[in-house]
């Protein structure tokens, strides 16, 4: 018989031309093309968004590859961000990148955290 191999799902991310635009702006100012994208534990509905620029790469991780820059996701926020839209929006002096993601259930006033 033979082994099974075992397959990372695949997480399905849109990003907006805006969202695109901002992000290689970003990296260019920073200097890494690595961005993490992820959920984590915390705020006042049990979950919160990790956006931050990758220091550390996991074997496990799934890499987007978008040209100027790569998208990191660990293994367990792949099914919470699994067909999340990515956007960027700029009002005034406000700006802020806005996550459309299908699986939440509920999130708060603040619109930090959300459940799932």
């Amino acid at each position: 018989m033979e082994p099974i191999e075992y397959t990372k799902p695949i997480v399905n991310i849109e990003l907006t031309d805006s969202a695109i635009l901002q992000l290689v702006k970003q990296v260019e100012e920073k200097g890494t093309s690595e961005i993490r994208l992820g959920v984590t534990g915390g705020g006042c509905n049990g979950y919160e968004y990790i956006f931050d620029f990758n220091t550390t790469n996991e074997p496990s991780d799934q890499v987007l590859d978008y040209g100027k820059f790569t998208i990191h996701i660990d293994n367990q926020s792949r099914p919470f961000i699994d067909n999340l839209v990515l956007d960027f929006h700029r009002t005034g002096l406000s700006e802020e990148f806005i996550f459309n993601n299908p699986n939440v259930t509920a999130s708060c006033g603040c619109g930090v955290s959300m459940t799932f």
